[in-house]
């Protein structure tokens, strides 16, 4: 039951910054600190695992901001089911990271 899953605390923190609106990979990595090859894998186990999705952005508004497209993340239902047994187990996990320092675009 995804409820029932332990997480290490890496991937609780990326499944903290998901859901706190770091949403790419390189804001995962500038927010949890995280270098990317930590990061990467994770987040392929944590979408392997049903915890997240993916999708990538439209081609043309990477294309618009002179960019490479990025790939977007969402955690899924049993993400967040995850998540919120991930942060009981992990008390400060909300506070290190919240979707209050997010920048609005």
């Amino acid at each position: 039951m995804a409820g029932e899953v332990k997480l290490s605390h890496t991937a609780a923190l990326i499944l903290q910054a998901i859901d706190a609106g770091y949403i790419y990979g390189f804001s995962l990595m500038e927010t949890t600190g995280l270098p990317s090859g930590t990061v990467y894998p994770a987040l392929r186990r944590l979408e392997r695992d049903d915890l997240i999705r993916s999708q990538w952005e439209r081609e043309s508004i990477a294309e618009a901001e002179l960019r490479p497209q990025r790939k977007y993340y969402k955690l899924t239902r049993a993400g967040k089911v995850t998540l919120e047994a991930s942060r009981k187990r992990y008390p400060l996990l909300a506070k290190l990271i919240s979707s209050d320092e997010v920048e609005k675009a």
